[in-house]
């Protein structure tokens, strides 16, 4: 598995990366915008799928900052 993959299901431009530490792997997921990166998350992961409550709160952290003015 590469180490950064896309997560459409998150939405557009949106990526998981992993890390590997000495005893856990962590993911960070992420949306690559022309200005920014947007870190969403990160969490240690323990099963196959992410976690639909990991899913559910990155979508609802980009409709925030994608509704802010300015």
């Amino acid at each position: 598995m590469p180490q950064s993959r896309p997560m459409p299901r998150v939405g557009k431009r949106c990526h998981e990366l992993r890390i590997v530490d000495s005893n856990v792997t962590w993911r960070i997921l992420y949306r690559l915008d022309p200005d920014a990166v947007l870190v969403l998350d990160v969490f240690a992961k323990k099963t196959v799928t992410t976690p639909k409550q990991v899913i559910e709160s990155c979508k609802k952290r980009l409709r925030e900052y994608d509704n802010e003015p300015g």
